[in-house]
C-alpha cells in the first residue's frame, strides 16, 4: 500500500489480507489431514486383501511358459533385425526405435496368386536415413525367401514408391510397361 492511504483503503486491505490467512490455514490444515491418510494407507496389500472384483485370473503355468517363449522368440527377431539394421546406422542406439516405428507402420499386403508371392509393400519412414536402414532390412529378408505360413506365397519385401531391389522380384505391371 502507499504510505499516504487514506484508512477506508486501509481498513479494506487489511480485512482482504484476513482472509486470505484464513484461507490458507484451511488449505494447510486440509493438506496435513491428506498427509495423515498418506502415511496410514498401506503401500502393498496381499492377494487375499484384494476385493473380489480387483483380482485376475493367473495364467496357468503352462500357459505362461509358452507366452513366456513367445516372448522370447520375439525379442530374439527383434534383435537379430536390430543388429542388420545397424550395419547402416551411424548410432547404434537408434535401431530399437526405428524397429519399432516400423512395427507400428502401415504396409499394403498385395497377393500374387499367379506368380505365388506376397508383396508387402513398407511405407516411407519420417527422414532419408530411416528409409535406407529398413531398406537395407527388407533386402535381407528378401534374401532369406520366407514363405508366408499356411500358404505357397513368398514374401517379398519393398518400400512404398521404390524401384524393386535387385533381390525382389519386380512388379509384373512394371515389366508388361518397361517393354
Amino acid at each position: 500500500m502507499h504510505p499516504e492511504s487514506d484508512a477506508a483503503a486501509q481498513a479494506k486491505w487489511e480485512k482482504r489480507k484476513a482472509e486470505l490467512v484464513e484461507t490458507i490455514e484451511q488449505f494447510e490444515a486440509e493438506l496435513e489431514g491428506i498427509n495423515n491418510q498418506l502415511k496410514t494407507t498401506p503401500t502393498h496389500l496381499k492377494w487375499d486383501e484384494l476385493p473380489e472384483t480387483e483380482k485376475f485370473e493367473r495364467l496357468a503355468p503352462s500357459r505362461k511358459q509358452l507366452v513366456d517363449t513367445v516372448k522370447m522368440i520375439a525379442y530374439r527377431a527383434e534383435t537379430a533385425m536390430a543388429s542388420i539394421v545397424r550395419e547402416v546406422l551411424a548410432r547404434n542406439d537408434d535401431a530399437r526405435s526405428l524397429l519399432r516405428d516400423l512395427f507400428r507402420s502401415e504396409v499394403d499386403l498385395l497377393p500374387d496368386l499367379e506368380q505365388r508371392l506376397l508383396r508387402v509393400s513398407v511405407h516411407p519412414m519420417s527422414n532419408p536415413r530411416s528409409n535406407r536402414a529398413i531398406a537395407h532390412l527388407l533386402d535381407h529378408l528378401n534374401t532369406a525367401e520366407f514363405i508366408y505360413p499356411g500358404t505357397n506365397l513368398r514374401l517379398v519385401y519393398s518400400m512404398a514408391g521404390q524401384a524393386a531391389t535387385e533381390n525382389s522380384v519386380p512388379d509384373k505391371n512394371l515389366l508388361d510397361q518397361e517393354v
